[in-house]
């Protein structure tokens, strides 16, 4: 088990901080658990703490961009995403501006803080708006090369990380590309394609249908918003069969998302997992996950299921 992307979010700010100067960041009072406070403690004349005022907060980003900074603004996704939705839209993605929303403690894996604090919404309610780029690292290196290439992108960008720790996936030398997959493990009779805390688990539920005779390719999507287009259609069409992996409620976000060039290009049967339209609870992250279906033994399910479909 490696780390959390909210600790390599803020050790990578940390690095970058030091070749650009132009970069800010800001902070909702939550800098220890987002840990942008390793920013701070590296560069306090660059990092600014709003409060919980978090529509400021995006506001003060955007106009920190708007006289040619760049902006790293985080809080909890919840309350990045949900609290201050309209100034996102309408004073960071209408005018295109160069904010950089990277929001922690996303999903069910929140854990003990319960259904107010586990964001499930967010995924669809940022890859809706237009000029905005949404992207769910998967591990500590996935997050690093993210936010080094967010910090080189004109533009809008969501990145959504966890509070807990993950397995590590990506393969050394790997370079984040917007719109572009990496397939993990390759695979004939059905694909299973994941972000963010999903891919371990895929990855362990391909391994366990190996052991059935059942082959299974494997690819981590990192890149929501602009997606993958040629690999899902090449995926759906030699695989003849596809599940999605996300920890997030199964309308309106990833799945959604995958399922939208599926059926306009390549139309295969599909099987999703995720949170099945409801709310949260309190309990430990592994407890969550096991509850609300989110487990390789779940993804190993819903392949066998979808291959019956076939």
């Amino acid at each position: 088990m490696g780390k959390a992307t909210r600790e390599a979010y803020g050790q990578a700010l940390a690095k970058i901080g030091k070749e650009n100067t132009n970069i800010i960041v800001l902070d909702a009072d939550l800098s220890k658990s987002t840990k942008t406070d390793v920013f701070k403690q590296e560069f306090p004349e660059r990092f600014f703490n709003v409060g919980i005022a978090e529509q400021n907060l995006i506001s003060v980003g955007a106009g920190l961009a708007a006289a040619g900074k760049v902006p790293f603004v985080s809080s909890f996704a919840m309350f990045a995403t949900g609290r201050a939705f309209e100034q996102i839209r309408n004073a960071v993605c209408y005018p295109k501006l160069n904010v950089k929303i990277c929001a922690t403690h996303a999903g069910i894996t929140v854990g003990e803080d319960g259904a107010t604090h586990q964001s499930l919404e967010d995924i669809a309610c940022m890859r809706v708006l237009p000029n905005m780029t949404v992207v769910v690292p998967a591990d500590e290196k996935e997050t690093e090369s993210v936010i080094r290439w967010a910090a080189t992108y004109e533009g809008p960008v969501y990145v959504r990380l966890g509070r807990a720790s993950v397995d590590d996936t990506t393969p050394d030398n790997y370079q984040f590309v917007p719109g572009k997959s990496q397939q993990l493990i390759d695979g004939t009779m059905a694909t299973i394609i994941a972000c963010g805390a999903l891919v371990g688990p895929a990855m362990e539920a391909s391994r366990q249908l190996a052991n059935k005779n059942i082959s299974v390719r494997v690819i981590n999507m990192a890149s929501i918003k602009p997606i993958d287009k040629e690999a899902i259609i090449r995926a759906a069409r030699e695989t003849g069969a596809i599940v999605t992996a996300e920890e997030h409620n199964r309308i309106g976000g990833f799945s959604a998302a995958v399922a939208e060039v599926v059926v306009t290009e390549a139309p295969v049967p599909m099987q999703f997992v995720g949170v099945q339209d409801t709310f949260g609870e309190s309990g430990t992250p592994k407890e969550l996950m096991a509850k609300y279906g989110l487990t390789a033994e779940h993804i190993v399910a819903a392949v066998e299921a979808v291959i019956a479909k076939k």
